[in-house]
């Protein structure tokens, strides 16, 4: 196995319910830290919502592995941004037989 060539620096956000005032929530972003990664696209698909066009890209994220229950391993549900972009995680494996790094499977979603 190749190690990845881990260019990227991500910051890894986990989702927070926030007090709106009135007795409800609202979902807020949590940053657990910065991690580097490697970025793959996957192959896309478009669908219309609301009058606009939304495009839907699965990437995979190689980052360095983190032991269970650390706060900088990604979970289902986190999500990492790079500048603009936002990536939600949707499952997180080990990658290759030693576990030296993790694939984050995630999508890219924009509007256009």
């Amino acid at each position: 196995m190749n190690a990845p060539y881990l260019n990227r620096a991500l910051t890894l956000e986990a989702p927070v319910q926030v007090p709106d005032g009135a007795g409800g929530y609202t979902a807020d972003w949590d940053v657990l830290g910065v991690v580097w990664g490697e970025l793959k696209a996957g192959s896309g698909r478009e669908r219309a919502a609301f009058a606009v066009t939304v495009s839907r890209v699965p990437y995979r994220i190689t980052i360095r592995a983190m032991p269970y229950g650390a706060p900088s391993r990604p979970v289902a549900g986190q999500r990492f941004r790079d500048g603009g972009r936002i990536f939600h995680i949707n499952a997180v494996a080990e990658k290759g037989h030693d576990g030296r790094f993790l694939t984050c499977h995630v999508e890219e979603e924009v509007a256009s």
